[in-house]
C-alpha cells in the first residue's frame, strides 16, 4: 500500500472537527493510539528511511495492535509518500518477545489522543499529544487530500510534508518548552 500524507498545527480541534463533520466526515476511530518503533542496535532501519512499528489503538470498548514497516520516505511534488505494509496482531505481548528475539530494539514511542474520520476517500486524523501542538493528519490520494483540507478549513500553505519530529523542533523553539510525544516523556 502507498501512504501518501500531509499534516499541520490544528489552532481549534473542536472546530475544525465540527467543520469536518458538516462536510459529511464520519468518526471512524476516537481514542488512544500508542505506536512503538524498534530497531537493530546497529540503526539498520533507520538508516535505510524504514520503519518497523506496532500501533495499538484503544478506543471505549476495545483494542486492536498492528504491526507496520514503511519503506523510505519519497517526496512527490508537496506530498509525503511511503510504501506501508500493515497487518493485525493477536498478542501484542507474544509479538514484542519474537522482535526482542530477532535483535529488535524499542527506539521511540509516541503516544495520542486521536479522532480519526473518513471523508471522500481521505482519512484525517486530529491528534493530540502529551506535550506539543495538536496535529491534523490528512492521507489519500492527492485529490482527496486536498478536498479533506479544505473541508476542515486551515489554510492550505500550513499544511507540509514534515516528518513529526520537524513539528517538535518547530513547537520547541517557539515555546522554549521541552515537547513530550510519549506517556513516559510528559
Amino acid at each position: 500500500m502507498r501512504e501518501v500524507e500531509l499534516k499541520a498545527v490544528v489552532d481549534d480541534i473542536a472546530e475544525r472537527r465540527r467543520k469536518v463533520e458538516n462536510a459529511g466526515g464520519k468518526l471512524s476511530f476516537e481514542g488512544r493510539i500508542s505506536d512503538r518503533r524498534y530497531d537493530f542496535p546497529s540503526g539498520d532501519l533507520s538508516s535505510r528511511d524504514e520503519v518497523l512499528r506496532t500501533r495499538t489503538y484503544t478506543g471505549k470498548s476495545s483494542t486492536k495492535t498492528y504491526l507496520d514497516w514503511k519503506g523510505p520516505t519519497e517526496f512527490r511534488d508537496v506530498y509525503k509518500v511511503r510504501e506501508e505494509i500493515s497487518t493485525p496482531v493477536d498478542d501484542f505481548a507474544v509479538l514484542d518477545a519474537i522482535l526482542h528475539k530477532l535483535g529488535l530494539e524499542l527506539v521511540a514511542e509516541i503516544d495520542r489522543k486521536i479522532a480519526q474520520y473518513g471523508l471522500g476517500g481521505a482519512t484525517i486524523r486530529f491528534e493530540i499529544y502529551p506535550r506539543m501542538d495538536a496535529l491534523v493528519e490528512v492521507e489519500g490520494e492527492p485529490h482527496a487530500i486536498e478536498a479533506a483540507i479544505e473541508a476542515i478549513g486551515i489554510p492550505r500553505g500550513t499544511f507540509s510534508n514534515r516528518r513529526l519530529a520537524d513539528f517538535v523542533v518547530d513547537f520547541e523553539q517557539r515555546t522554549g518548552v521541552r515537547a513530550s510525544i510519549s506517556d513516559r516523556d510528559s
